[in-house]
């Protein structure tokens, strides 16, 4: 009701702002222009403008409140993470600003130390070259993850959907807008409007509006004169992927481009995900591409993350993805603040920090190089063919980004590629091992060439997971530290031949490493490599390279305390078989000994590569039945055990820890129990449904899935509408212990009834690393409870892409253009689906399942 006001503006003033007569934006020879083909590029050299980088938003909300809690010096810690942001190469910093943090309900900007801090957020990334979308109004109040507080401006007052209807409140977003971009910073001494560094306005972030395609015209139009009032000529950019049904509003509206986000795994998992995404990044598809208007708009992307997955693999499919549909700007959401990254209390399900996740981090930095290398709207085939492209390669096998070219070579994990041209080489950035770098460390290192002969190397700090980062959040609760353990390290490059010159350089480093032919060992810091008689004199610390200094570094100090120890047990083996239990013990210095504990029996364990360790479970102790151990760490100090972390050892008299590991041992011809709905609820991905849930068993200590659908839902796939329900849950855990049984397994045992008289088709499907995706439907029916599917009887069928993306009209389905034989050996998912052989999706659906196995 509300939104009729809106049309009480008067009808002259409605005609201007609906036919807005077009500024001269290709006149603007200080910035950008946007060509006929719908491309920004620089008015300088009319080359294509590219940029990749980061949201950032230690200057509002809940990380300006923690950073006052902790007492953070703000300016200092922005410092930080801008240097590493230039280590990463991230050339790009997109924000929504939380507009109800600076202004008062009529749209006043308040100067205030918010504010102050943006400016000088945008001050020391425009000193390292970086560019800016710039959002002037979220909506969003400034509490989250805690309850938002009172504060002074319109979106407090009125909230999203008001401000997007209310006459007063479009008022206040219009002198708002004038005056933000009319405030001159006073670091730069450069009002925003003029600022040659700011590629795009984005009026607002992700409004959601009412109304007609006329009202969405109007309402842009409005916001775009009061920009244009001020004298910018500014490229302005507005989210379509909010209100796609109102589509031609936007392309009506007097802006140059529009703005996308995308959430591929969706958000707030509450637990790490896993299993194979890189289906669900094949293709960014937008249904209206095809629009006549839409070709002429400028894309950028300003927002993305693949949401709770702590793998590297993903970002440079999805940077991959975004250029193939014509996106020239990409901004991941959200890179957390140094200072409190090792909480990830921002966004917990978001978590991108150089220290504390090096692996994702690089991931980025390849991304990057995705998004200046690739030409616009090319195209590289489906997965897993376009795995493979230009000079990237990408592995969920080996969670694996490489980027390898002439001069550079970066990878977020253990590889044995080779760089193409060794002798060419000017960049190295990488974790774990390579053919060029050991190194058995968990941080990220950089390798930066300085002259022939004489290299900068950088070295993180060790970063440990210490609990899963994307569940519950607390400020009294660590998810990650780093550790500042000497590590070993061998490096071979031609130019710097056998015996080189170690030399640290960065504050406070007395560590002196003497290399012994390509060896030594490191801790985290600067250091100088030269070749044994090169001078290095023309290389003092404060020269610069790129757009870092020689002797910047920067890493939290080590939080490390006590012993961790991160033990993931085998969920089932077999009985009379070697059992090996692979984990990590994580202390600031070596322990003495670290063993298995099976009761008083203990055996020794060995350290593989920096903080993993191995033991074997000897065949005659692997009975059918439960294993159940703990795992003791002897330090010089003190002797804790695991997973109780106590300090007794099980083989003490009074040893009271109940807590332990445990692996069900079976016999070989034992059912794989796929599906257990107690176990395995809260980690299915689905779509939430009322009608879906947990309810209790009629077996003791057991529990069903209920499913009661009242009619399907409806999902975009491609051009057409599916109905549809379905779930998904990894089963790799399940399936690991079992890998030799699975010759003996013909069947899937499925245990299901109806809710109602009436039939229910439900597909079962087991979807392999790959996403080549092998189903079969059974037909639950009134008075039966057990069914079954023959393995040889399963034939392709596509994968759901769950959890559902945002947004929405991503591709509904995955099909993969492998035609492989099924191999139970490399099954890692399961699917269930409520919609294959249905005729009537309209009507109720209902059932109740048990389990679901593999069986002889």
């Amino acid at each position: 009701m509300q939104y009729k006001k809106l049309l009480l503006i008067p009808t002259a003033f409605i005609f201007n702002l609906l036919f807005i007569a077009p500024y001269g934006f290709g006149q603007d020879k200080d910035g950008v222009f946007i060509d006929g083909k719908g491309i920004m590029r620089w008015a300088e050299n009319e080359k294509e403008v590219k940029g990749f980088g980061i949201n950032y938003t230690a200057p509002f909300a809940h990380a300006f409140t923690m950073a006052e809690r902790m007492g953070i010096d703000k300016e200092k810690a922005i410092d930080e993470d801008v240097y590493h942001f230039a280590r990463l190469g991230l050339d790009l910093y997109r924000i929504h600003v939380w507009d109800t943090e600076i202004s008062d309900t009529l749209g006043n900007l308040i100067n205030n130390d918010r504010l102050h801090l943006f400016d000088y957020t945008i001050h020391k990334m425009k000193e390292r070259g970086m560019k800016f979308i710039i959002t002037p109004i979220a909506y969003w109040g400034g509490g989250w993850p805690e309850p938002d507080v009172k504060t002074p401006g319109f979106a407090h007052k009125y909230g999203k959907d008001g401000s997007l209807i209310h006459p007063d409140a479009i008022k206040a977003q219009q002198n708002y807008l004038a005056q933000f971009v009319e405030h001159v910073n006073p670091y730069t001494g450069i009002a925003y409007k003029n600022d040659p560094d700011i590629i795009a306005l984005e009026i607002s972030n992700e409004p959601h509006h009412p109304g007609t395609e006329d009202d969405v015209t109007l309402f842009i139009n409005s916001m775009v004169e009061a920009l244009r009032s001020t004298g910018t000529k500014k490229q302005i950019f507005y989210n379509i992927t909010q209100s796609v049904p109102l589509k031609q509003g936007f392309f009506n509206a007097d802006i140059q481009g529009l703005t996308f986000q995308w959430y591929p795994t969706n958000l707030m998992a509450m637990h790490e995900l896993k299993g194979n995404f890189l289906p669900q990044v094949d293709v960014y598809n937008i249904p209206f591409a095809d629009h006549p208007d839409f070709p002429s708009m400028a894309k950028i992307v300003y927002e993305f993350d693949p949401a709770d997955i702590g793998a590297s693999y993903i970002y440079p499919a999805m940077a991959r993805s975004f250029r193939t549909a014509g996106m020239q700007l990409a901004a991941q959401f959200s890179y957390d603040p140094l200072f409190m990254a090792h909480i990830n209390t921002e966004y917990g399900t978001h978590y991108m920090n150089l220290a504390y996740t090096p692996q994702k981090a690089l991931s980025l930095k390849i991304a990057h190089a995705v998004f200046h290398d690739m030409p616009l709207y090319k195209e590289y085939g489906k997965y897993p063919q376009n795995a493979s492209f230009e000079n990237f390669q990408l592995s969920y096998e080996k969670d694996l980004a490489e980027y390898n070219t002439e001069e550079k070579f970066y990878y977020t994990n253990h590889t044995r590629s080779n760089p193409k041209k060794t002798s060419n080489l000017k960049e190295i950035a990488g974790y774990g091992n390579s053919p060029l770098v050991e190194y058995s460390g968990t941080g990220a290192y950089f390798l930066d060439k300085l002259d022939n002969g004489i290299w900068r190397l950088e070295v993180m700090p060790d970063a440990i997971w210490i609990s899963d980062p994307f569940g519950q959040v607390s400020p009294d609760k660590e998810v990650a530290v780093v550790n500042y353990r000497e590590q070993e390290m061998s490096i071979k490059l031609p130019d710097l031949e056998q015996n080189f010159v170690i030399r640290a350089i960065n504050e406070g480093n007395d560590h002196g490493p003497k290399a012994e032919g390509n060896k030594f060992t490191i801790k985290p810091g600067v250091y100088i490599l030269n070749k044994n008689g090169q001078q290095t004199d023309a290389w003092s610390n404060d020269k610069k390279i790129r757009n870092i200094r020689l002797n910047e570094f920067v890493a939290p100090k080590s939080t490390l305390d006590r012993f961790y120890v991160l033990n993931e047990p085998q969920n089932v083996a077999v009985e009379e078989k070697d059992l090996t239990v692979s984990f990590q013990v994580i202390s600031k210095e070596w322990p003495e000994k670290v063993s298995i504990a099976i009761g008083r029996t203990k055996i020794p364990a060995v350290r593989k590569h920096g903080y993993e360790y191995e033991a074997t479970i000897s065949s005659k102790l692997v009975r059918e039945g439960f294993m159940d151990y703990h795992i003791v760490v002897e330090g010089k100090e003190t002797t804790r055990t695991f997973p109780s972390d106590i300090a007794r050892q099980p083989s003490d008299w009074d040893f009271y820890a109940e807590e332990k590991y445990r692996t069900i041992i079976v016999r070989k011809d034992s059912p794989i129990h796929l599906f257990e709905p107690l176990a395995d609820f809260d980690y299915l991905m689905k779509t939430w449904n009322r009608g879906v849930r947990l309810v209790p068993s009629e077996q003791a200590g057991a529990a069903d899935l209920k499913v009661d659908l009242d009619t399907l839902p409806s999902y975009q796939h491609q051009d057409d509408v599916t109905r549809d329900y379905s779930m998904r849950v990894y089963i790799g855990n399940k399936m690991k212990g079992r890998i030799p049984d699975l010759e003996l397994m013909t069947k899937i045992r499925i245990e299901a009834e109806t809710l109602y008289e009436e039939d229910v088709p439900v597909q079962i499907a087991l979807i392999s690393t790959t996403g080549e995706t092998y189903g079969g439907i059974i037909t639950i029916t009134s008075g039966q409870k057990e069914y079954t599917l023959s393995i040889n009887e399963l034939s392709h069928v596509p994968m759901v892409n769950l959890p559902r993306p945002y947004p929405g009209f991503i591709n509904y389905y995955f099909e993969s253009p492998l035609n492989n034989p099924l191999d139970l050996s490399k099954i890692e998912g399961l699917q269930i689906s409520v919609g294959p052989g249905i005729n009537e999706p309209g009507s109720r659906k209902g059932f109740v399942l048990q389990s679901i196995s593999l069986v002889k």
